[in-house]
């Protein structure tokens, strides 16, 4: 079992014709429950932040508009994926068993990347990298 967890959420656009990853947030988490909270608490972040509720009384009513079916729902594909309990249980596995977990979104002009892996993981590549030496 893996006991440490990377967290990263990116948010990616282009700009002057060059892609550009913008950190949304990172967190080393202690335990494998916590890693899947704190990946379900920035998907549900980012979600409100785009597609907030039209109830909300910080908008003036009419602010908020609903936007055309064509639109890629990043807001619904996050939550959807929080919401899904045998996405977040194949999610577990995945990272229980040293698996980089990528979950992404996109729009027109953003992508969203939420990553986590194993700092376990992470540190028998790194040894097993400077253990193996090409064959010539």
């Amino acid at each position: 079992m893996h006991d440490e967890f990377l967290c990263h959420v990116t948010a990616y656009g282009v700009c002057d014709g060059r892609r550009i990853g913008v950190p949304l947030g990172t967190y080393r988490a202690p335990t494998l429950a916590l890693a899947l909270w704190w990946l379900r608490d920035r998907a549900s972040w980012i979600a409100e932040r785009l597609d907030p509720s039209p109830d909300d009384d910080r908008f003036p009513p009419g602010a908020l508009v609903p936007v055309a079916d064509t639109v890629p729902d990043v807001p619904g594909v996050l939550r959807a994926w929080c919401a899904d309990v045998g996405r977040q249980e194949q999610a577990a596995d995945e990272l229980a068993d040293g698996r980089l977990l990528r979950i992404a979104a996109s729009d027109d002009t953003t992508e969203y990347e939420m990553l986590a892996e194993s700092v376990d993981a992470l540190r028998m590549q790194r040894t097993t990298v400077g253990l193996v030496e090409p064959v010539a």
